[in-house]
């Protein structure tokens, strides 16, 4: 199911690649917001004005502005636009701006009796309240907010589910409470704090918290090929639009990229060497590790849990070992990783081996503002491609599997790899990859992996970390994944499952 927020965003990129297209984006751009809400048209706010206002400010971001760093109200989307068309990398961090225009300023968490109330004689929520909040007013419940401390034993007990609890859903829904209300009551996010989640993003019915695109840095760099460009795309690829990989990567090409590459093919070195790193800390006496490819979990530690950080594997996440495979065939390649997460731009930034990141809506925006259809295309040659588990990464225990499968794959314990042993071994491996000629089993230790997942961050995730640091859980190998069921479900999907 699609929202109108959705909705309203793709349109805006739709119009902004056509425009571009076309060469008109510094004379057009201003005229969106009337295009979209013209004098007569419908409202969604309280009039016409305040839509054009809000559009504005969506196209600020989609040029890849902050909305909190406007100085000059009377400034065009034109001046924003030629700031934007000359700048020559991506935009850095933050990559999350809120349009506090376009925040309804929702008021805090509480719970509020509704017409529902009967009255009744029983009065369960009256006798249940630790605080003595509740009274009944001419046969209807009445909370006295002085009193309440929310702890929603009303709203539990009520027969006629007649008792709400109402949220301010971005700040409900951010798992390390970096969302805060302004002096004038709109929300803002302490970057201090944020992990880059994209939780608030998608929550926000009213679509204020905005992402800075880096849409049309793109476009000109795919305009311009100051290099070879080359688009590296995300395992969740698979599930997010029609037709096969091999039809979506001659559709990507087709937007001007110069190679496609599948990020899982760094997703298999990943795994590969998450694996090994798990049997070298388990020999080494460390009785816990955890995944490192979702960046927003990362951030959660590095921000929130540092003396977690020593659990957390060192390995690179699939996203740099694909842009280091580019990179070794081309150093001067200009690399666009293609997903769903707002965190690989703060990752991306942090690497140095991504130039540019683009979402799934983004793409999706591309292809529909070129008329791009992807199941009308010819299958792309994919001269090596990806494992089953490695394009398995993006589902929630992809991760897992993956891992577990590298690490009971035999090898050679001389030279630890599956094959044939180095010229100075002295028990070459046959073809199944078991030392020597007379040896049935692999060679090395085994050690059991014994898995925890955490399918989604959310406010508990700290506790249950702090309770594996303590050694209160059998588990010796975490995965974790920011987003519920993985990046399948990343904040900028075109679908969720």
């Amino acid at each position: 199911m699609i929202s109108g927020a959705e909705y309203m965003r793709r349109e805006l990129m739709i119009r902004l690649v056509r425009l571009f297209d076309q060469g008109k984006l510094d004379e057009e751009l201003d005229r969106i917001p009337i295009r979209v809400r013209p004098k007569d048209g419908e409202a969604s706010r309280c009039c016409v004005y305040h839509d054009r206002a809000v559009l504005k400010y969506r196209l600020m971001a989609l040029l890849g502005m902050r909305c909190e760093e406007e100085t000059d109200e009377a400034q065009t989307l034109a001046g924003y636009f030629q700031d934007a068309d000359a700048r020559e990398k991506a935009p850095g961090d933050p990559p999350l701006t809120v349009c506090t225009a376009g925040c309804s300023g929702c008021p805090d968490n509480s719970y509020v009796v509704t017409g529902n109330c009967r009255g009744c004689f029983a009065r369960p929520c009256v006798f249940n309240c630790p605080k003595n909040a509740i009274s009944v007013v001419n046969q209807v419940s009445q909370i006295d907010y002085t009193k309440c401390i929310k702890c929603g034993k009303c709203m539990n007990v009520c027969p006629f589910h007649a008792i709400v609890k109402t949220t301010v859903p971005c700040e409900d829904a951010c798992p390390v409470g970096a969302i805060r209300k302004n002096a004038q009551g709109r929300a803002e996010i302490d970057f201090e704090k944020c992990i880059f989640c994209g939780k608030c993003f998608r929550a926000c019915p009213f679509s204020a918290i905005m992402e800075r695109s880096q849409l049309l840095d793109v476009l000109n760099v795919l305009k311009r090929k100051p290099a070879h460009v080359a688009a590296v795309v995300a395992p969740s690829a698979y599930s997010q639009f029609p037709g096969t990989i091999e039809q979506l990567f001659t559709a990507i090409s087709k937007l001007g990229f110069d190679d496609v590459v599948e990020a899982a093919l760094g997703a298999e070195l990943t795994s590969a060497n998450e694996a090994q790193e798990f049997l070298e800390k388990m020999s080494g006496g460390q009785r816990l590790m955890t995944t490192s490819c979702c960046p927003a979990y990362v951030e959660l530690v590095k921000r929130h849990f540092p003396d977690f950080l020593q659990y957390v594997s060192h390995t690179p996440s699939p996203m740099k070992y694909a842009a280091q495979l580019v990179r070794e065939k081309d150093p001067d390649a200009v690399v666009v990783f293609i997903g769903p997460c707002i965190a690989k731009r703060h990752e991306a930034e942090e690497s140095g081996l991504v130039d540019y990141v683009l979402t799934f809506e983004e793409l999706g925006s591309m292809m529909a503002g070129r008329q791009i259809d992807v199941i009308s295309q010819e299958p792309w040659t994919l001269l090596t491609p990806a494992g089953e588990n490695a394009r398995n990464f993006a589902k929630s225990c992809g991760v897992t599997e993956s891992v577990l499968a590298d690490m009971t794959r035999p090898k050679c314990g001389t030279c630890g790899e599956s094959g044939k042993c180095g010229e100075n071994a002295e028990n070459p491996c046959v073809e199944n990859g078991q030392c020597g000629t007379n040896t049935e089993t692999p060679c090395g230790e085994n050690f059991e992996l014994k898995a925890k997942f955490i399918n989604g961050i959310d406010r508990k995730t700290l506790s249950q970390l702090k309770l594996l640091a303590m050694g209160k859980d059998p588990a010796n190998f975490l995965e974790v994944m920011a987003c519920p069921g993985g990046c399948v479900n990343g904040p900028c999907s075109l679908h969720v499952k």
